[in-house]
């Protein structure tokens, strides 16, 4: 079967999931939130989500912005980790994989507790809203079969 690529099908509605996109990173930075988490809420529901090309796409951006291969390493295992993630981090991957998988389980009080301790309301907004759109990401790549090819 010859795939559909959504977004040069539809190309307004791309281009609106672009301003999105553009709008909620510009957010993120304007809360005090780095480049570098940006980008691990980014890979983090990539992960969750199987896609190649955003992975590729946000890794490269991640090291670009001083991202280390080594917290990438354990990126999908950060649970299982205690010296790698900042506080402030690990409370945006907790609201990514929340989001990421809206339909399970509910944040826990205790959760909600340890976000707002290292959050503002201002950057649990931002990180909600950078996962919403790189989960949308995500769909659009993986239903359009976006080709991921290895760098020359």
């Amino acid at each position: 079967m010859n795939h559909v690529d959504i977004g040069r099908t539809q190309p307004a509605s791309y281009k609106a999931l672009i301003e999105l996109h553009v709008a909620s990173t510009k957010a993120a930075v304007e809360v005090g939130l780095s480049a570098r988490l940006v980008e691990l809420v980014k890979i983090r529901a990539s992960q969750m989500n199987g896609c190649a090309y955003c992975l590729r796409m946000h890794t490269v951006d991640a090291l670009r912005h001083g991202e280390t291969t080594d917290r990438l390493a354990v990126l999908s295992a950060w649970r299982e980790t205690t010296d790698y993630f900042a506080p402030d981090e690990t409370s945006a991957l907790e609201i990514t994989e929340y989001v990421t998988h809206i339909g399970g389980a509910e944040l826990s009080a205790d959760a909600h507790a340890r976000i707002r301790e290292s959050l503002s309301a201002g950057q649990i907004a931002a990180v909600h809203w950078l996962a919403i759109v790189i989960n949308a990401f995500n769909r659009v790549a993986i239903s359009s079969h976006l080709p991921v090819t290895p760098a020359s």
